[in-house]
């Protein structure tokens, strides 16, 4: 099982903590903008890297608006893994955006 977060509970956790941002778009989608410190797994690679992760660690999983975010939590919860999906995602993200890799 995993969590469900709405992005304005999210953005003001994240102002607050050092989280741990699994960004499960796509390589072109977090070029082109992610949140600081998120790490890239894209959900169509998602099998091969989600051994990389620590499953004593809590990860928050974003994606452009929550489907992609939702179907990750629920793979990575299978796994053993503490999630959160964070609804809304990056279309309605309002803190800053960095760019590149």
């Amino acid at each position: 099982m995993y969590k469900t977060m709405m992005i304005d509970e999210f953005e003001q956790l994240e102002k607050r903590n050092e989280l741990a941002i699994i960004d499960v778009r796509e390589d072109d989608e977090y070029v082109s903008g992610h949140i600081k410190g998120a790490k890239s797994l894209p959900l169509s690679r998602l099998q091969e890297t989600a051994e990389s992760l620590d499953k004593n660690q809590s990860y928050y999983i974003i994606c452009h608006a929550g489907g992609r975010s939702q179907m990750a939590s629920e793979y990575l919860a299978s796994l053993g893994y503490d999630v959160t999906n964070v609804m809304g995602g990056m279309s309605v993200w309002r803190g800053e955006i960095v760019d590149g890799l």
